[in-house]
């Protein structure tokens, strides 16, 4: 692959050698992760007084990675009391904001501490938390050493969620087996998790025989039973069978349709071609959104698979009317519509409008326009609007500018390409998650052996080896 290099004999050696540095990223990138996930030691807490109201004022500011447990230490140690609701509302937060790592740390120092008796449900929880740090194994122990009388329809149904997310179809089933046979697969959450599992699996045909066995069982069947269900008829493209199950779904009394499951309807429709029976679904989708900025955004993109500008407009001048403050989420929608369409001049309008409101700088908003301009051909309107992006204080991430170069690639502009990868090189920090990809890598380095450069090549091969170490 770098024959050209070849006659720069050792010198050449040495590059090829960092060369491969570079195209062993993945194994780098899974060290990286691996490390980044164990929590590193930390230093003793230091407290403002506005940090010291309460126990969760302490926990809150710390990293995710951020060992808690001298912080629950040192709030005994200065008297202060632990209630047992406060430190479950703790855990609660922490979890909603997944920050399971800290979750976990609090509820085993309150076992250990012997701070409360555990019930069931906070078995269960904790259980949930192993599995979600540490794996099924570390779950099934905790679970297998819990007394008789811990182990009820909650434990249960934690090492079920345990399997069914880490995908292990056959401990699933053997387990939901078991717990028919004790009586505790009642709810309508451990037949959902078991039909997303086989959505998961593939195994689409499935998931309706669920739906069944939940009638058959007396399970109450909520939004998200029929949403699942209605979705694989969709996906094995039974149109038919899909809107006779919404039909019966809409005729349940306690239950009340959200938009989500018409988005899904209107979207198998679209797929399939079906025009006017997608905008009968799309019109009950808008009926239902209320001030769901998230419903909007999903009834805009399928009247971009429509093609209907005149729609995209309408619903967006309503959203904004409705929902009163947009976000970068719902401008990343909006510009992604309209670049479908092909209609950059209301997208630039719309980019301009974003970059005067938002709060925080978000590069996928305006990547949007650069990939579209990319895809047009327009890769100097694209580096463009890039460099504008600069000029005014932004500072872009690097696969803002490795679209550009990836732009010049496809246009065999070897030196553009060249300059805006090593624009994103030189702001790796920015996102440092981001890895150039092998193939644009070679292809530069290719190029620049032909060259004969061999000054830039070792700058540029060091650059990359600076960025996956």
């Amino acid at each position: 692959m770098f024959a050209s290099l070849n006659r720069f004999s050792s010198r050449s050696r040495n590059l090829i050698a960092l060369t491969k540095i570079f195209f062993s990223v993945e194994a780098h990138s899974a060290i990286a992760t691996t490390t980044a996930s164990v929590p590193s030691a930390n230093a003793a807490p230091k407290y403002s007084a506005a940090r010291t109201r309460n126990l969760f004022s302490r926990i809150n500011p710390f990293r995710q990675d951020y060992d808690v447990v001298q912080v629950l230490d040192q709030w005994v140690a200065e008297g202060q009391k632990v209630h047992r609701l406060e430190l479950q509302r703790i855990i609660r937060d922490l979890r909603s904001h997944r920050r399971f790592y800290q979750a976990l740390q609090i509820s085993e120092w309150i076992s250990s501490n012997a701070i409360h008796k555990f019930s069931p449900g906070d078995c269960a929880v904790h259980l949930d938390l192993i599995g979600v740090v540490r794996g099924c194994e570390a779950a099934e122990s905790y679970f297998n050493n819990l007394s008789d009388k811990n182990k009820n329809e909650k434990t249960y149904g934690a090492l079920l969620n345990c399997y069914v997310r880490e995908d292990l179809l056959t401990k699933t089933l053997l387990h939901m087996q078991n717990m028919k046979d004790k009586g505790y697969a009642s709810s309508s959450l451990t037949y959902n998790n078991l039909m997303a599992l086989y959505k998961r699996a593939g195994q689409l045909e499935k998931i309706p025989e669920v739906l069944s066995e939940m009638k058959n069982n007396g399970v109450r069947l909520n939004n998200f039973s029929y949403r699942i269900c209605i979705n694989s008829f969709g996906e094995r493209s039974d149109l038919s069978g899909m809107e006779k199950l919404l039909d019966e779904a809409e005729l349940q009394t306690d239950i009340s349709i959200d938009w989500a499951t018409y988005s899904i309807v209107a979207y198998h429709f679209i797929k399939a071609n079906e025009k006017e029976k997608a905008l009968i679904y799309m019109k009950k989708l808008e009926e239902k959104l209320d001030k769901d900025a998230m419903g909007y955004n999903h009834l805009i993109s399928l009247y971009a698979h429509l093609g209907d500008k005149d729609e995209i407009m309408r619903l967006w001048v309503l959203q904004k009317i409705v929902c009163k403050k947009q976000i970068n989420r719902d401008y990343i929608t909006i510009l992604g519509s309209l670049v479908k369409l092909g209609e950059f001049k209301e997208a630039e309008a719309l980019l301009k409008e974003w970059d005067l409101s938002c709060y925080t700088y978000d590069s996928r908003v305006p990547n949007i326009l650069l990939i579209g301009y990319c895809q047009k051909g327009l890769i100097e309107k694209s580096e463009k609007l890039l460099r504008d992006i600069v000029n005014r204080g932004k500072k872009p991430t690097p696969n803002s500018w490795a679209i550009v170069a990836a732009g010049y690639l496809d246009k065999d502009n070897m030196e553009k390409a060249f300059e805006c990868m090593k624009e994103a090189l030189a702001v790796k920090e920015h996102n440092i998650k981001w890895i150039p990809k092998n193939g644009q890598i070679t292809k530069i380095l290719q190029w620049l052996g032909d060259k004969g450069e061999i000054e830039e090549v070792e700058a540029f091969v060091w650059s990359l080896r600076a960025v996956i170490l």
